[in-house]
């Protein structure tokens, strides 16, 4: 029965993932975000083409449909044992990114998962998120490209979660190490024509401010 209520909202946590709300916020601005820029429904482009503050505001909403599915089932199922309910997290965690990467809504097409991802692991693994997000900004900071940091970012993530129990810092969870490995794989999955054109140096690269005003 427990596995039947965990199917079920995976598929709720689908429909949630699913929501386009980079395309939805950027359509309210009279903007096909899919036609502009990099053609990505996520947060950079938006930022790059409609503007910072719809392009934060899509960050905080694909970042929270991967945060809330994943607290609610772990407070809905807190009188579970720990480990059922952080497997059933994962799982509906997991469903939301791929409804974010693969919308039903856009013909089973969408973002590249990262601020969903962000939020899913915020939910069931800080330390390694922590850990991840400074690997992203080190890596945004010396290169400038968003997506290269998303990729290291995202390299790192099965490596700390793997270390942190090494150093009892976590208890060793195997499906969420699972989980993360799958992730950084879906990940660079979805950047491989960001490090094409990295590769060719056709990659927007955002610019410090001095260097913008001295341009």
């Amino acid at each position: 029965m427990l596995w039947i209520i965990a199917i079920l909202l995976g598929a709720l946590g689908y429909l949630l993932g699913s929501i386009p709300f980079g395309y939805l916020i950027a359509k309210a601005y009279g903007v096909d975000i899919r036609q502009c820029g990099s053609g990505n429904i996520g947060a950079t482009n938006v930022l790059r083409i409609v503007g910072k503050t719809p392009g934060v505001a899509v960050f905080i909403c694909d970042f929270l449909k991967g945060l809330l599915p994943v607290l609610a089932v772990l407070y809905i199922l807190r009188q579970e044992k720990s480990a059922t309910a952080v497997n059933i997290a994962a799982l509906i965690g997991g469903c939301a990114i791929l409804g974010h990467n693969y919308s039903v809504w856009l013909k089973f097409k969408g973002g590249k998962g990262i601020s969903t991802s962000a939020g899913v692991f915020l939910g069931l693994m800080p330390l390694t998120l922590l850990g991840a997000v400074a690997v992203w900004g080190l890596v945004f900071y010396t290169t400038r490209y968003v997506s290269l940091a998303s990729v290291w970012a995202a390299l790192a993530l099965p490596l700390i979660e793997f270390c942190l129990p090494i150093f009892g810092l976590t208890e060793r969870k195997p499906l969420l190490l699972i989980l993360a490995v799958l992730l950084s794989v879906m990940a660079v999955w979805r950047h491989r024509s960001n490090l094409l054109n990295i590769y060719h140096r056709r990659e927007h690269r955002f610019q410090r401010k001095t260097d913008a005003e001295n341009s």
